[in-house]
């Protein structure tokens, strides 16, 4: 049995119509309420509506991604228990109206970060890249962070002088849009005074007391979860590090086993994105993706090629330092195990994450980087055929 094919559309305001998301050979659609700001209870009425409005053109609204946390949350401020009951009641609405999956992710401040969405690949084609100089280089000089130098070694600062120095004006207004880019489907953003003041809210919470905030937080939403057959599938931090000073705590193996442990339910899972985690030359994706089988509760699948320096980019799905076999196989033994299991949601929802711009797509419509509809259809049908063809090889 294949995964379920997803695709995440951003709603209404998505230059991609759900007709056009059918003829992908999508069957199920990965979205949110993104006009909703984070703290804002998802009520049944407002998911029925997007729920009938996905399923009048024949497909199934498989994942939520994602209902974001309220930062008061993260740094586990004077609202956060309301702020969390609030979201557990999100989940149980969810779970009310069928929608079965919930993707989300505890990174302060930032979501995905990249220092270049315009980068040129091989073929020609538009993809995005992290240059660790280069961000170097917005925290120091352009965001002007107060104590960042102590983020960095002397040779990483003078690489991130050298490559400041080159840059003219419009560069340096270029690289502070791209850092500062909306968050996906909502169109939010910051400006460099909120990010300082953003950044600086955190300046006292190190990686252990935001850890302890994450799970203090999943301690309160697991049981929302269970009670409503909501499967929660936690994202990692993208790239797998600290950013801008930041804690980050969801970037390695040992992070997942310890959050995992910390409130083992099934509904406490993880969402599998190759990309996030293979960013990183310390993870081994396929070994994780064997290790964490049974907790793994969304897929994305994307790949990069890394750099020796921290560095990388985002590549075709197929190509780069992910083993796709390799992780596609081993998801698919435990898809297997769960259907002899006799579990009825055994099927595992996977999305094609990120897609280049080919030419194809510079029809005048403007797409959130990385969300093009003709690059991550490829990226799509090239992972259809190496799904298929791994059943195949295994007898599935």
């Amino acid at each position: 049995m294949p995964f379920e094919q997803c695709w995440r559309w951003f709603g209404p305001r998505d230059p991609i119509t759900l007709r056009e998301v059918k003829q992908t050979g999508a069957s199920s659609v990965v979205t949110a309420l993104h006009d909703l700001p984070a703290g804002t209870v998802w009520t049944t009425d407002a998911i029925t509506a997007r729920k009938q409005m996905i399923e009048a053109e024949g497909l199934r609204w498989s994942v939520a991604e994602s209902l974001p946390v309220h930062e008061e949350i993260k740094r586990r401020g004077p609202r956060s228990r309301e702020l969390a009951e609030r979201y557990a009641m999100s989940i149980r609405n969810l779970g009310t109206c069928g929608v079965r999956t919930l993707c989300y992710n505890f990174m302060p401040v930032l979501d995905w970060s990249r220092t270049d969405l315009q980068t040129e690949f091989a073929d020609g084609s538009i993809t995005s890249e992290f240059q660790p100089r280069v961000l170097a280089a917005f925290d120091l000089f352009l965001l002007r962070r107060p104590g960042a130098e102590a983020s960095y070694a002397a040779e990483e600062i003078l690489e991130a002088e050298e490559h400041f120095a080159r840059l003219d004006q419009p560069a340096k207004e270029w690289l502070v849009r791209t850092i500062l880019l909306g968050f996906p489907g909502s169109g939010e953003s910051y400006t460099l005074e909120q990010l300082r003041t953003a950044i600086g809210e955190y300046h006292t919470i190190t990686p252990a007391t935001f850890r302890e905030n994450l799970l203090w937080f999943l301690r309160l939403i697991v049981p929302a979860a269970e009670e409503s057959g909501v499967l929660l599938a936690l994202h990692p931090d993208d790239p797998p590090w600290s950013l801008l000073g930041l804690p980050r705590v969801v970037s390695t193996s040992d992070d997942v086993t310890r959050i995992l442990g910390a409130v083992d339910s099934p509904s406490n899972g993880i969402t599998l994105c190759t990309g996030s985690f293979g960013a990183s030359r310390q993870n081994n994706v396929v070994a994780m993706a064997e290790r964490f089988a049974r907790r793994i509760n969304f897929v994305h699948l994307r790949n990069i090629i890394t750099a020796a320096d921290g560095g990388f980019v985002e590549s075709d799905h197929l190509q780069g330092d992910v083993d796709m076999y390799g992780v596609i196989r081993a998801l698919l033994i435990e898809q297997q195990r769960r259907e002899e299991e006799g579990r009825l949601d055994f099927r595992m929802p996977m999305r094609p994450d990120h897609g280049h711009l080919v030419e194809a797509d510079r029809n005048g419509r403007e797409y959130y980087p990385g969300y093009s509809l003709f690059g991550r259809m490829r990226g799509l049908a090239e992972l259809r055929g190496l799904e298929l063809g791994i059943q195949r090889s295994l007898g599935f």
